[in-house]
């Protein structure tokens, strides 16, 4: 009687077999690789592609017409993409959507970056998102970006994560000097204008420039790249932590990598795509930018190009546009705060995400008093549980911390603003924001099966 009557958590270790531990270790793989080759948004679109050209999609471009079984993508910009499949029912009873994004907390060049000072060449720098500073100093970091051109020609930069490649750096204050430092509270001890990637130290004899280390370092990258200072000015150079992702734990149980925080939501909700070719219903996924500051811009999630796609759909399958966003529903996908015993004080136990307790729904985000947030409503959650029971998903339900702790937002509230059904769900972590995340493998593997349930059911 208290099995039907108790909601109780599910470990999936306590339920899975051996089989199926294999299949979620072994779907991380693919994850960890994901990982690696998408350590900011442009890499991630690319890569994306390449997997979604691999089952079959092909690019979109508005006016094309469409059929049951077609299956597109739309690269917006190299930093935004929507693939979307066309189901074999009516158009009007709506679209299944799976939403995540693929910006996360790093550093930016500025505009005008390298300067010369006390003996180094530097890089100045702007924080992306919601960085704890202190953790980016004192590590080896990577530069990831794309230079344009006056002449309209791009350049690739991907440097500090092969073997044999250099890393960079920013440099901290030794302990023995570090009273006045040491006493300051933790959010105040490392300024934003001290987070300054060092670029070297060696200066160009062959110049009567004053600015010899500075005039190296640009020699350098005028050989490699072809670049010169002003080509900054129109430059995207992302600081991301150099190493790559790691099992974590003498039972490889979790891992540890920069940017969990949402890759470990796009990737299932791209794998999941790939498997649903079977469903009946028009399938859409949006790999979003910008989340991390608020998803503005024309690449975030704000961007009227959700409604301009979903209209094309619409049009090109021969159905109306209210009627399909009110028919349509989503998954708004992204992290939770997984519990950490170590700081347990800003967590609600009852209502805290566990580890290996498989994907997080998360009714509501926001901030005390729910403020800022999409609460979905009861009845949304309650046809989600039905398919995850009927689909033997393993899911649990959490906020994030106490209520009047702090909060965050996700997607959701963007796309419900537009009568769309929408709710969170996504994978728990471990130190979200910080260069190198942790999360279960049992946890991306059940976001994987809880995505793909959702698209067939």
């Amino acid at each position: 009687m208290s099995n039907e009557l108790l909601y109780k958590r599910t470990n999936f270790y306590e339920v899975a077999d051996e089989a199926e531990i294999n299949a979620a270790y072994d779907y991380c793989e693919g994850y960890k690789t994901y990982l690696d080759e998408c350590k900011t948004e442009r890499e991630a679109v690319k890569y994306s592609i390449k997997l979604a050209e691999e089952k079959g999609y092909k690019p979109y471009s508005f006016g094309m017409p469409m059929k049951a079984g077609d299956k597109f993508y739309y690269n917006n910009r190299g930093r935004n993409l929507y693939l979307f499949r066309i189901g074999s029912e009516d158009i009007n009873n709506g679209i299944r959507i799976v939403a995540s994004h693929i910006d996360s907390p790093r550093l930016d060049f500025k505009q005008v970056p390298i300067y010369e000072e006390g003996g180094f060449c530097f890089a100045k720098t702007h924080y992306y998102g919601g960085v704890r500073k202190y953790q980016w100093v004192a590590m080896p970091l990577a530069l990831h970006g794309t230079v344009a051109k006056k002449d309209g020609t791009t350049v690739d930069i991907k440097i500090g994560d092969e073997a044999g490649d250099p890393v960079f750096y920013i440099n901290d204050l030794l302990p023995h000097l570090a009273k006045e430092q040491s006493a300051k509270p933790l959010g105040q001890a490392i300024p934003a204008e001290s987070l300054n990637i060092l670029l070297g130290s060696r200066p160009l004899n062959d110049t009567e420039e004053s600015n010899k280390i500075k005039m190296n370092i640009l020699t350098i990258l005028n050989e490699k790249y072809g670049i010169v200072e002003e080509d900054f000015l129109s430059a995207d150079i992302f600081v991301v932590p150099a190493a790559n992702a790691s099992d974590v734990g003498f039972d490889r149980s979790l891992i540890s990598a920069y940017g969990h925080d949402d890759r470990v939501c796009a990737y299932p909700s791209l794998t999941a795509l790939f498997e649903s070719d079977a469903s009946e219903h028009t399938l859409m996924v949006v790999l979003a930018d910008k989340e991390e500051i608020g998803s503005e811009g024309n690449t975030g999630m704000q961007c009227a190009l959700f409604t301009d796609i979903m209209g094309a759909i619409t049009e090109a399958m021969g159905g109306n546009l209210y009627t399909v966003k009110a028919n349509s529903k989503c998954l708004s996908s992204d992290v939770n705060a997984c519990f950490d015993p170590n700081f347990a004080s800003v967590y609600e136990s009852m209502n805290a995400a566990k580890i290996n307790c498989g994907i997080t729904m998360s009714k509501y985000t926001g901030s005390g008093g729910k403020g800022g947030t999409n609460d979905a409503p009861a009845e949304y959650i309650a046809w989600i549980r039905k398919i995850y029971e009927e689909n033997g998903v393993i899911w649990q339900t959490a906020e994030l911390g106490k209520t009047d702790q702090g909060g965050g937002g996700t997607v959701a509230k963007y796309i419900a603003k537009h009568n769309i059904e929408t709710v969170d769900l996504g994978v728990g972590v471990i130190s979200m924001h910080a260069p190198y995340e942790v999360v279960a493998k049992a946890d991306v593997y059940t976001a994987h099966k809880a995505f793909l349930a959702f698209n067939i059911a």
